[in-house]
């Protein structure tokens, strides 16, 4: 079942954030970019936003950006948009990105929010994306801000 997201009280958090998101799909990614900045910029959080052609290319910049960065980023954010069609070809993309994406948050200890969505169809994608009450940047973005509190309350941050 669909949640509602709830608000978060993320005011003054701060911190860097990088979002990696795709391209393709643009018309569904394009709000989740838009929704993860509001909610980024409403915690006075710093942003990068790097677009890459398609989810499949996703992780390579993560992982140069979580390599790189130096002081370490506070989490970084992976948007967008798979839609399943009738080949398995989508279901290969979004497993290979899945598996990329968990890899590389373990190797470098930064937090990396995964929300690269495989979906059915367009009606999923207009509601999970276009729709205010599920928009999956802003809980991309409220993830990426409680992991950053989590990290540096805990000493786990790295610099």
């Amino acid at each position: 079942m669909l949640k509602s997201l709830k608000p978060q009280k993320n005011r003054g958090v701060g911190g860097r954030f990088a979002i990696v998101a795709s391209l393709y799909n643009s018309r569904y990614v394009d709000e989740m970019l838009r929704a993860a900045k509001t909610e980024l910029k409403r915690a006075g959080a710093e942003i990068q936003v790097i677009r890459v052609p398609g989810a499949y290319e996703i992780p390579v910049v993560v992982t140069r950006l979580a390599r790189t960065q130096k002081p370490a980023l506070s989490a970084i954010i992976c948007l967008g948009v798979i839609l399943r069609g009738q080949t398995s070809h989508a279901d290969h993309i979004g497993r290979a990105v899945s598996q990329a994406l968990m890899e590389i948050q373990l190797a470098h200890e930064v937090p990396v929010i995964h929300e690269v969505l495989l979906l059915e169809n367009e009606e999923q994608a207009r509601v999970r994306c276009l729709d205010e009450k599920f928009n999956r940047g802003t809980e991309a973005a409220q993830t990426a801000l409680a992991m950053s509190k989590v990290m540096a309350q805990n000493g786990l941050s790295i610099s």
